[in-house]
């Protein structure tokens, strides 16, 4: 049966086999490290044709990207509490949520891993970025409107993200709710928002 019927439904077989597929090499990450893996031991975990994924893919490393930017984008969800120093907490414990869970460390290995891989890995590494990064603004443009004072991007960025990664990437200590409200507060504190 072709899983690519020329009228495709949203949903059905196709999306199936999208889920299974995403899982199956989400799962293998976190198993085995990105570059341990084969298209064959994908197919096999997700009940598919290895045919099936060069068809639809073309090859492991955009198979890999598509499975981290589509985490990124579907997991993350920016608060409205109607405070930026709300919102900030409330973001700041859902990206530590993200990386203490499951497949959060290997979501970070997985884009280092395909940055090696040239131009292609680059670009997933921006995606990331840049869909981090207008997740932010959004909240932050959000604020300005009510007329809060705002940090810019990098500095959220830097003083909230980048330690959270910095911690699960090297395993330096683990992302407690405390030590999330510690760079909260520590960005809070340099006067740029109130």
């Amino acid at each position: 049966m072709d899983e690519h019927p020329s009228a495709r439904r949203p949903g059905g077989r196709s999306a199936r086999v999208r889920a299974a597929v995403h899982q199956a090499v989400t799962e293998l990450v976190a198993e085995r490290g990105y570059g341990n893996f084969t298209v064959a031991d994908i197919a096999a975990r997700a009940g598919v044709a290895d045919t099936s994924i060069y068809r639809r893919w073309g090859n492991l490393e955009a198979l890999a990207m598509e499975v981290t930017v589509d985490r990124l984008t579907t997991e993350s969800s920016m608060p409205d509490t109607g405070s930026l120093a709300r919102d900030l907490r409330a973001y700041a414990a859902q990206a530590a949520r993200d990386m203490n869970g499951p497949n959060g460390l290997a979501l970070l290995r997985t884009i280092l891993a395909l940055i090696d891989t040239g131009a292609d890995g680059e670009r997933t590494r921006d995606r990331f970025l840049a869909e981090r990064v207008e997740q932010i603004q959004r909240m932050l443009d959000r604020a300005t409107a009510r007329g809060e004072n705002t940090p810019d991007v990098l500095q959220v960025v830097d003083i909230i993200l980048a330690p959270m990664y910095t911690r699960t990437l090297f395993g330096t200590g683990p992302l407690t709710d405390e030590y999330v409200d510690i760079l909260v507060d520590r960005l809070l504190s340099i006067g740029a928002v109130r």
